[in-house]
């Protein structure tokens, strides 16, 4: 399979994970931040990563994330 997670893609999504920006995405779930997560993570190298190493969108909730 071709989406072998690397050392690399797993540095990328930590510095996803700690964003400030997408952490707020993540929480929040509405808001113009949220929509510039959903548009921008197809630009985004971090974000890209996130999906990889998780499976799930970097503007996903987090899990037990439970508002």
């Amino acid at each position: 399979m071709g989406k072998e997670v690397t050392e690399t893609d797993k540095k990328l999504a930590q510095h996803c994970v700690n964003c400030k920006i997408c952490r707020y995405a993540r929480k929040r779930q509405k808001g113009i931040i949220y929509s510039l997560i959903k548009i921008g993570e197809k630009f985004c190298p971090f974000c890209r990563a996130y999906e990889k190493v998780y499976g799930k969108k970097a503007y996903d909730t987090e899990q037990g994330n439970s508002e």
